[in-house]
């Protein structure tokens, strides 16, 4: 079970009383009614899935009620830090990407 720092209660609680709402730091387009079908698509629906650090936009539901972000680590679940709106992250990160796995010929996977 995690243990999530609210930045507006000011304590750890239990991952029970939060709920992850997607991926933080996305840019709203300015002029959504310019936005062609493509672009509106590519901001409401495609998001980055890394492994490794990733920020991410939570809410206390069953506490303040507030949204903040949090730095995590989606292998092993580690939490950097939780911040409020607005804030930037203190933790920066390249995602660890795949190595591709070289395979002998006939090889079974």
């Amino acid at each position: 079970m995690l243990h999530i720092f609210c930045p507006y209660c000011g304590e750890a609680r239990s991952e029970e009383e939060f709920h992850v709402a997607g991926q933080a730091h996305i840019p709203r387009p300015l002029d959504p009614a310019a936005c062609s079908d493509e672009q509106w698509g590519d901001y409401m629906f495609f998001r980055d899935n890394p492994r490794g650090i990733h920020h991410e936009l939570w809410n206390h539901a069953a506490g303040c009620r507030r949204y903040f972000n949090m730095s995590r680590d989606t292998l092993t679940y580690e939490i950097f830090e939780t911040y409020p709106i607005g804030a930037k992250p203190q933790v920066t990160g390249k995602p660890i990407t795949a190595q591709p796995v070289a395979r002998e010929q006939g090889e079974k996977v």
